[in-house]
């Protein structure tokens, strides 16, 4: 009797399936991938995860001396200072109540705040409001703040158009250009600053996570460090692709300007990310992040560092391209300074999104040890510590 071709089907079917769940059950099955490597080498494991301690050397203690207000404290010519606008005043109390909690609630030092217009009475207020330390709040002279006479304006209007065209973000805002320039080499000379040897850089919207316990600046003046950091990443090629061929023609009419312990080698890496270094004209693009610094203002004041603005701001690159603070400070930092005196501060827990700095303390609370960024996995590769460690060290 003949077998109905829909019943010849279903059993055909039905033999494909079973030959397909032998196959399944005796072959070997792929290998689980691998989570995401520090920084995409499965040989390297970020130091953060090891027990952090305080640094080595003389560490000043929270007295009596510290408290608010006193004229002869155990205060030094420091301050914490913040660029920030009216608008951002509650990013600002958000960081200035950690920075408070963690650190400077102890220690008392003031807080200098600069803007290019002038505070409101109600920033002014509510700053104050977060702190028994004092407050100072600075006007930028427009000399300092405008976009200089020597920039051609159409030629601006020109390259703007080009680092859209490339993805380059900001590149529109003359504020963002403005504010890249004053703090590569003009906050230092507002007279609210004559008289200070040292800055910790804090920016709105920022987060702290460890208890400190000592005093920075009198640490930073007792080892005799110039530079503090605590993210270390690559800048996009697109950014500066001419800051490096400017700075060889510095260094080609300047060359009594290298130190002998120089960090070249972290700032023309090109083993790690050879697309950025060739992009870059040479340049790694490492730089240190600077949304955070603590750094001594005898550097950018010295004329090595004065000399080294004065020919990129003739360049035109703050305008040109979008040369950023922090790839500036830190190819200077990087020829003219000694290595040995740029101190990565591991054991401040720091964030700046997307970015962390977490180490492994009992004194953090808020980040997770050992994690650079909250964000997607491909951030990792913007990591550049590995170079900085491999090149200088982790002091």
């Amino acid at each position: 009797m003949a077998i109905a071709r829909p019943v010849r089907a279903l059993g055909l079917a039905a033999i494909v399936m079973w030959c397909f769940f032998i196959w399944n059950i005796f072959t070997p099955s792929a290998p689980i991938k691998k989570p995401e490597p520090f920084n995409g080498n499965m040989y390297e494991r970020d130091p953060n995860l090891d027990p952090t301690g305080e640094p080595e050397g003389l560490l000043v203690r929270v007295s009596e001396d510290y408290a608010p207000g006193i004229k002869a404290s155990a205060r030094i010519n420091a301050t914490l200072l913040a660029l920030v606008r009216n608008e951002e005043l509650e990013d600002m109390l958000s960081s200035m109540k950690d920075l408070e909690r963690t650190w400077n609630h102890k220690f008392n030092y003031p807080w200098t705040f600069f803007n290019d217009v002038p505070f409101t009475e109600e920033f002014k207020e509510k700053t104050q409001a977060v702190t028994k330390a004092e407050c100072r709040y600075e006007l930028i002279p427009k000399e300092h703040w405008e976009m200089p006479s020597w920039i051609n304006k159409d030629l601006y209007e020109e390259s703007i158009k080009v680092l859209a065209a490339n993805d380059v973000q900001y590149a529109d805002k003359l504020s963002y250009h403005q504010m890249c320039r004053w703090n590569s080499g003009m906050f230092y000379k507002h007279p609210a600053l004559k008289d200070i040897q040292y800055y910790w850089r804090v920016e709105p919207k920022v987060h702290f996570f460890c208890d400190v316990d000592y005093d920075v600046f009198r640490y930073m003046q007792d080892s005799n460090k110039t530079y503090g950091f605590t993210i270390n990443l690559y800048d996009s090629p697109a950014t500066v692709p001419t800051l490096w061929p400017e700075t060889l023609k510095f260094i080609a009419e300047h060359p009594e300007y290298i130190h002998e312990n120089n960090a070249m080698d972290w700032l023309t890496d090109k083993t790690r990310r050879p697309e950025h270094n060739r992009k870059a004209g040479g340049y790694s693009t490492c730089h240190f992040w600077s949304n955070f610094e603590i750094a001594d203002l005898r550097f950018w004041r010295s004329k090595a560092y004065e000399d080294y603005f004065n020919h990129l701001d003739r360049a035109g690159g703050f305008f040109y391209e979008r040369w950023g603070d922090a790839p500036v400070h830190s190819v200077a930092l990087g020829l003219f300074e000694d290595s040995s005196r740029i101190h990565w501060f591991r054991d401040i827990g720091y964030q700046h999104i997307p970015f962390f700095n977490c180490p492994n303390s009992k004194k953090c609370k808020g980040c997770v040890t050992g994690k650079l960024t909250d964000g997607e996995s491909f951030l990792y590769k913007e990591d550049c510590r590995p170079n900085w460690f491999k090149y200088v060290g982790m002091g």
